[in-house]
């Protein structure tokens, strides 16, 4: 199985598994890992299903199950680090759509996490999430899905109008913007099947009953911009930190950076927010 690895000088601390976003690729995360490998941590990343430039199709996950194939990859690749590194603490770290698997991944397998770490997450009711499923699967399994992809994301530009690119929503720095729009790994639309795979997921997160399954004392760091419409302005992020709480996890911390957007390891204050994430490790490994 094909990731990358970020390795500190030295002998490391800790193991961070990078899970990245939607239509994005986890050479992306090259300045945030190489400021974790920085503070000691060897850092694992890996393209998603359908992503990255060995995708067999871009935005396409599996021909069932989808999202369970994006799941399973992620763990099988924690299990080949923990084996090649016996005994270092195991930190999940997910954004974006990668923070809903991350957070699907710890009911599923917490007991083999140390930490969890949740960047641009958000909280979504069913009905929402089953009228997108709804919607995706009445779209070509295998085709882009441009229609559900303007209904999910038409309203996420609109506080920052007016705007200067369709992307604006991601970030303040305008460099890292257009980066993102002249990569041609990066905004691809996903097709009917994965859409309706990632709305099955965003659908099984909201039984907050499952949540039970988690270890009670395992750390939980949420961050986001609270400019962010994924995480809604802040609101949706309070919130699912508090679904966690309310389950009894006894170690959740959060942060909102104000006027932070989508991607706060490409925002203008992004050094802060690796400051941020390195000082919470460091106080849990």
């Amino acid at each position: 199985m094909e990731y990358r690895i970020w390795k500190p000088e030295g002998n490391p601390r800790a193991i961070v598994q990078i899970l990245h976003g939607m239509a994005e690729h986890i050479a992306r995360y090259d300045q945030a890992a190489n400021a974790l490998a920085g503070n000691g941590c060897l850092v694992v990343g890996h393209d998603h299903p359908g992503h990255g430039p060995k995708a067999e199709k871009l935005g396409y996950f599996a021909k069932e199950k989808g999202w369970d194939a994006l799941l399973e990859r992620a763990h099988q690749i924690s299990l080949e680090m923990k084996a090649a590194y016996p005994g270092l603490p195991l930190i999940l770290l997910g954004h974006s759509m990668g923070s809903f698997a991350a957070r699907e991944y710890a009911i599923r397998w917490g007991k083999e996490l140390d930490g969890l770490v949740l960047s641009g997450t958000g909280y979504y009711e069913k009905p929402l999430c089953m009228a997108g499923r709804m919607l995706a699967r009445l779209s070509a399994k295998e085709k882009p899905a441009q229609l559900v992809n303007q209904v999910a994301f038409a309203g996420n530009n609109k506080p920052f109008e007016p705007a200067r690119t369709p992307f604006d929503w991601l970030s303040r720095d305008e460099k890292e913007v257009d980066k993102y729009i002249a990569d041609p790994m990066c905004g691809f639309v996903f097709t009917g099947s994965a859409f309706a795979d990632f709305f099955s997921g965003l659908i099984a997160l909201t039984d907050a009953k499952r949540l039970s399954a988690l270890p009670a004392a395992l750390p939980i760091y949420l961050f986001s911009g609270d400019r962010d419409p994924v995480g809604q302005m802040g609101e949706g992020v309070k919130k699912v930190a508090e679904e966690y709480r309310q389950a009894g996890l006894s170690n959740v911390e959060m942060k909102l950076y104000p006027q932070g957007r989508h991607e706060m390891f490409n925002e203008i204050n992004r050094e802060e927010v690796y400051a941020d994430l390195i000082a919470w490790l460091n106080g849990k490994i």
